[in-house]
């Protein structure tokens, strides 16, 4: 254990050295939380504003006054849409559905017949197609006073045509309510964990024997196994560490949230920290020995950062599955590592349990990993260094 702790400083004092990496590294992985947070309550806050905007734009209303009398009675401020509003929404510059009222439509109003209102919206237009909904919904009103008056003339009470009424009944807490905008963060969370291990386990690996150090190292009287146990417990701290600073991060992220909405849904303390970690370190040590495996056999810190696109890859796409899944979680899902992490850490922002069990399984993955890959890096460490 002697000799295990002072390779573990020796490596941590190297890794240290290199400031501009390490910076830059720590700089982004604090600033991501509360940078994901601004970015999502401002495009919420965004769309809260424009579904509680009082507007319309239209085209023809002049030809339907009765109409015209219902929004103002609703408060809405009319406005003509341009000449070629079509256009304009097709290239996201107007951001508002546009009302298109018929000639026809007062007179064919009178008469009892079915007058057709056209809504000309743009699907690639997000701005324009979030205030579908609320217009929408100002129309039924207008359609529904129309069907109550018409039934008042001739005598038939409204409430003869409602057959049933529906309640509905949300089951889920606004925490679940809440993660379901939130749920990108544990992704954020799992990158900077792998970006914090990549410089680490590649300069430990690659760049020593790129820089000729490793044919001393190997002189020590330590075996192998020692020496990679030490490498791999100061790639791991510096990962966790950087892990932990990404996660402590949203708590004062929170401070910035711009949405009422999402400030009042979102849950996120000491106890979602806590629960965030001890998901996490199995995952750092899994993580900091495969980065080791892919390097050692690597002849310099280019080819090794190379091979190590192919897990940063795997880990960017894993926790996709479990975001477009729309089945729920499954079983299996906690046997994957990266996977697994993630879907514990979605428990933990729906603020659900967890029970020991649930734990179990990834750290066991995350455990044999670790095994598997420092034996692999222990067998190659020494023709790595002569080759």
């Amino acid at each position: 254990m002697a000799r295990f702790w002072i390779v573990l400083v020796k490596e941590l004092v190297d890794a240290l050295r290199d400031r501009r990496t390490l910076f830059t590294v720590l700089l982004s992985s604090v600033a991501m939380g509360p940078l994901v947070l601004v970015l999502l309550s401002t495009m919420i806050a965004n769309i809260e504003k424009r579904a509680d905007a009082r507007e319309m734009v239209v085209v023809g209303l002049q030809h339907a006054p009765t109409l015209r009398n219902y929004l103002e009675r609703q408060t809405f401020t009319i406005t003509e849409a341009p000449a070629d509003f079509e256009q304009r929404l097709k290239d996201s510059k107007l951001g508002d559905p546009v009302l298109v009222v018929d000639e026809n439509f007062e007179a064919e109003l009178a008469a009892g017949e079915v007058p057709v209102l056209e809504l000309v919206t743009a699907s690639a237009n997000q701005r324009a197609q979030a205030s579908v909904g609320r217009l929408t919904r100002v129309l039924q009103g207008f359609n529904q006073e129309q069907a109550t008056l018409r039934l008042a003339v001739r005598g038939v009470a409204p409430a003869s045509l409602q057959a049933i009424r529906v309640n509905e009944r949300d089951l889920s807490s606004a925490s679940a309510r809440a993660a379901q905008l939130t749920g990108m963060l544990p992704f954020f969370i799992l990158m900077a964990v792998l970006y914090g291990c990549l410089a680490a386990a590649l300069d430990t690996t690659a760049g020593e024997r790129e820089r000729g150090s490793l044919e001393p190292l190997l002189m020590n009287p330590t075996t192998r196994l020692t020496l990679v146990a030490g490498k791999w417990g100061a790639v791991a701290a510096i990962g966790w560490l950087i892990g932990a600073l990404g996660c402590l991060s949203f708590l004062p992220g929170q401070w910035l949230l711009r949405s009422e909405t999402l400030a009042a849904m979102f849950r996120y303390g000491w106890v979602e920290l806590g629960g965030f970690l001890a998901v996490l370190t199995p995952l750092v040590g899994a993580l900091a020995a495969l980065l080791m495996a892919l390097a050692i056999r690597c002849k310099s810190y280019k080819e090794a950062q190379a091979n190590a696109a192919v897990l940063l890859t795997l880990v960017s796409l894993l926790p996709m599955l479990a975001l477009f899944n729309q089945e729920g979680e499954q079983a299996w899902h906690l046997s994957v590592p990266v996977l697994a992490q993630f879907t514990l850490m979605g428990r933990v922002l729906r603020g659900e349990a967890m029970s020991v069990m649930d734990l179990a399984l990834p750290t066991a993955m995350s455990a044999v990993i670790i095994l598997l890959a420092l034996s692999y890096v222990a067998r190659h460490l020494g023709r790595a260094a002569v080759k």
